[in-house]
């Protein structure tokens, strides 16, 4: 009987475990299958959520070149430095090593890298030398990984930096033709689908989603050299005459295109970092000034235009001081009788309000917004000021007199240049343009005989008798107007100057225009004709010579080389 039982109990225990074991077996099936089968693509695609990544394919940004293919703007590729911060903490006793050679505070790093322990990439240093990049890569750090990047470079630093502008870290357009016209230099970045490993090194390229588009190249208008010669001589006056900042404009009257913008002070673009400092503004274009005398030109020619003028007919200037409206107008002496042509040579205030009083209002408004002064000139420049000329209707007697020789308006280097480029291009205004190939048509905005009338009277302006004698270039013929303006200050004008000169050359067959502009000189030397016109004899000769444009006066020029002889 107990036999029995044993047996009983032993078929019992085998067929349990039997069906034990068949139920596990039907379970692991089941759930081969479930796995296999039914959760096959989700568990795919969680495997691959770990392993397959998209990563960014970076492009290279569009170079900015000058006129001649000379590179003012360029991308070189650089090598930037980040961590796997779960992989990186796993491995903590080699932070320290890794924060000296960063040049960064190891506990800091540390602290960082805990804050973002559920992220799988944080920046430890962007765009760092080629030969840290190789001493990190060397240490073989886990979850430290280098990844290629693109740097800006400014071959001609400070010389075009207002200009050209600078790009962030990112390299996108902040400042300057870099901001203006980012969405052509900039590329756009591909994307490819590659498998990594538990390091995060890609281990496989999987398959390309969308090629890299390197940006275009912008070509400007600028010369590079003449850009240089502009600036070294700019920079020279600024310090020589003790002033707080400078700029100079050159432009080609026949096309309007900027050949050379140049401010001092400046800044290196090349820098890791840049403070708001008036270096960064491009005062060409960015700041105005009441440009003083070399306004006149343009009340004279609003004159002979209304009919009540003409270069010969004589202004009475004695005593060489007028009082409009309860306040005195003056001259720096008494010129007694002048020509219309003379006021010009000699900078007459007196004798050039007197023509402006006698002429309606909108007449003069006329003439100067025609020549685009209170408007932009349409570079597309970022920050680019209009200047401001109040309404005709708005004008008092006492305004309409300082009008005409250059307070109560203001504009900027840039109008102005554009301005004398139209009265040398035969009263044709154009829209002065950075980039090569632009559409630029002119439009007439005075009659070409009174240009040509205009631009003769200037010429006497650097003769013997006239007060821009130190902007003459030897052998060729040059016209222009200095200005010396009074600085505004509070309750008035105070003894601070803005010096400047704005001619063209030659005179003959004109095709360089330029306006110099000196703010605050101090010393005893802070006239237009003194500090402003022998700058513009320099930066127009360097432009004459290397556009190659031949002497229209060579007889001046044999008969100062006989006196160096003599």
């Amino acid at each position: 009987m107990t036999e029995r039982n044993d047996r009983q109990r032993s078929t019992v225990r085998l067929w349990l475990t039997a069906g034990l074991m068949l139920l596990g077996a039907v379970t692991l099936v089941a759930r081969a299958v479930n796995l296999q089968v039914m959760e096959a693509e989700f568990l795919q695609s969680q495997g691959e959520a770990r392993y397959l990544r998209d990563v960014s394919i970076p492009t290279v940004r569009g170079s900015i070149l000058d006129r001649n293919g000379e590179p003012l703007a360029v991308s070189t590729p650089v090598q930037s430095v980040w961590a796997h911060p779960g992989e990186l903490l796993q491995a903590a006793d080699r932070i320290p090593m890794l924060a000296s050679l960063l040049e960064a505070d190891a506990d800091d790093m540390e602290r960082r890298l805990t804050q973002r322990a559920n992220r799988e990439f944080v920046w430890l240093r962007r765009q760092i030398n080629p030969d840290l990049a190789e001493r990190i890569g060397e240490l073989d750090i886990p979850g430290v990984f280098l990844q290629r990047e693109y740097r800006r470079f400014y071959p001609t630093g400070e010389v075009a930096a207002q200009v050209i502008g600078f790009t962030n870290i990112d390299d996108v357009g902040q400042e300057g033709l870099e901001l203006a016209y980012n969405d052509w230099l900039e590329g756009k970045p591909g994307t490819k689908r590659v498998i990594k490993d538990r390091f995060g090194r890609v281990v496989q390229n999987v398959e390309l989603i969308r090629e890299a588009r390197p940006g275009r190249d912008l070509q400007l208008t600028i010369d590079r050299r003449l850009q240089y010669l502009a600036f070294r001589d700019l920079k020279a006056s600024v310090i020589e005459y003790g002033a707080r900042s400078g700029s100079v404009v050159v432009l080609d009257v026949v096309t309007g295109e900027i050949l050379a913008m140049v401010n001092y002070p400046s800044y290196n673009p090349n820098a890791g970092t840049r403070t708001a400092t008036d270096g960064l503004r491009n005062r060409a274009l960015t700041d105005v000034l009441e440009p003083g005398s070399v306004m006149k030109p343009f009340a004279v020619a609003a004159a002979m235009e209304a009919g009540i003028a003409e270069p010969g007919m004589m202004v009475d200037t004695s005593p060489g001081v007028l009082n409009v409206s309860g306040h005195d107008i003056r001259d720096v002496r008494d010129f007694g009788e002048l020509s219309v042509e003379q006021l010009l040579t000699k900078s007459s205030n007196v004798g050039v309000v007197q023509l402006v009083l006698s002429m309606d209002a909108r007449h003069l408004w006329s003439m100067y917004s025609r020549f685009g002064f209170g408007s932009v000139s349409g570079t597309g420049f970022p920050g680019e000021s209009a200047g401001v000329l109040r309404d005709y209707e708005r004008w008092r007697k006492l305004e309409q007199a300082t009008l005409a020789y250059g307070y109560g308006l203001s504009v900027t280097p840039l109008q102005l240049a554009r301005a004398m480029a139209a009265v040398a291009d035969g009263g044709r205004l154009r829209q002065p343009t950075f980039v090569t190939g632009s559409d630029n048509p002119p439009h007439s905005v005075l009659d070409p005989e009174l240009a040509r009338q205009l631009a003769s009277m200037l010429e006497t302006v650097t003769g013997p008798e006239g007060t821009g004698q130190a902007a003459r270039v030897e052998g060729y013929r040059v016209a222009g107007k200095t200005g010396t303006s009074r600085k505004a200050a509070a309750g008035g004008y105070g003894d601070r100057y803005v010096a400047s000169f704005a001619g063209f050359a030659p005179v003959s067959d004109p095709r360089l225009a330029a306006v110099v502009v000196v703010n605050d000189p101090s010393g005893d030397h802070y006239y237009g004709g003194q500090v402003a016109a022998p700058l513009f004899s320099s930066v127009m000769a360097a432009g004459l010579r290397l556009f190659n444009v031949p002497p229209d006066d060579p007889g001046l020029l044999m008969a100062r080389v006989e006196e160096s002889r003599e």
